[in-house]
């Protein structure tokens, strides 16, 4: 039942995810007009950063899902000392995933701003 519970957790946190971009982009777009095409070196470099930047962002949303469900896990472990173990190292393991991206985040923008 709990395993079940999780995965449909997991499943529904993962699908909610996929309707960002169709959200974000329904949004007005504040006068910056419509793209035309990359026509330099300064437009390509800002679209590979702005890829990097939405990859490292979905990364980190999906960080945050495996987080909450690892709580889950904790909390309705019972008293069972495996679980527990096993969803307080997903934990340590998401935590440090989420540093190691926020570094790659700093990476991408000091190169972005040197170059």
């Amino acid at each position: 039942m709990m395993k079940k519970f999780l995965s449909l957790a997991t499943g529904a946190i993962c699908a909610s995810t996929l309707f960002v971009g169709s959200a974000l982009a329904a949004l007005p777009t504040c006068g910056v007009g419509s793209v035309s095409g990359l026509t330099s070196a300064t437009d390509i470099q800002t679209g590979i950063a702005k890829l990097i930047n939405g990859v490292l962002n979905f990364i980190i949303i999906l960080a945050i899902a495996f987080v909450v469900v690892a709580g889950i896990r904790l909390v309705v472990s019972g008293g069972d000392e495996g679980e527990k173990d096993k969803a307080k190292t997903t934990i340590i393991y998401v935590a440090a995933g989420i540093i190691v991206i926020l570094l790659a985040k700093v990476i991408v923008l000091f190169f972005n701003n040197l170059l």
